[in-house]
């Protein structure tokens, strides 16, 4: 008797790879795993295709996928924020005054990526700056950031 492969034993394996990417997190299995679902169509709609046809087709799919995984989306799930870096991450950083006049000779600074966890600060100026103008973080004093205006050419 020869075993034959089937559409329905591609789309278990497939699952069940897609499944075990919950006790293993590095998203490997995962794309095993759906590389076997396409096998299990491809085998449905051709299904003259031979073994070895089909664990060639797993391999390059799984292959592929892999490398689709790497090159376009995981780049996409990067977090841009600075929250939970350290003082030398925040330093250097550039934001825009939003608002000037604050208490205690404050200014509110909106950054364009998050620092710290949010993208609006209370902040120090070490010189008189105005709403509008690009400051860069130089240091952090308690709770505040210490900002002077940004110049381009000296950073």
């Amino acid at each position: 008797m020869e075993f034959v492969l089937e559409p329905w034993h591609w789309f278990v394996l497939g699952i069940v790879l897609m499944l075990s990417e919950l006790v293993f997190t590095a998203f490997a299995a995962l794309w095993f795993g759906v590389a076997a679902i396409m096998v299990s169509v491809l085998l449905w709609l051709f299904p003259m295709m031979g073994i070895p046809t089909q664990l060639i087709t797993w391999v390059i799919l799984s292959i592929l996928c892999t490398f689709l995984w790497f090159k376009f989306i995981k780049p996409l799930s990067i977090d841009k924020t600075k929250a939970g870096l350290s003082r030398e991450a925040t330093i250097g950083q550039v934001g825009m005054v939003i608002r000037v006049g604050m208490s205690h000779e404050q200014v509110l600074v909106r950054f364009s990526l998050p620092v710290m966890g949010t993208d609006e600060w209370n902040c120090r100026s070490l010189a008189p700056v105005s709403v509008g103008d690009r400051v860069c973080v130089v240091d952090i004093m308690g709770n505040n950031l210490v900002v002077q205006p940004y110049n381009p050419n000296k950073q």
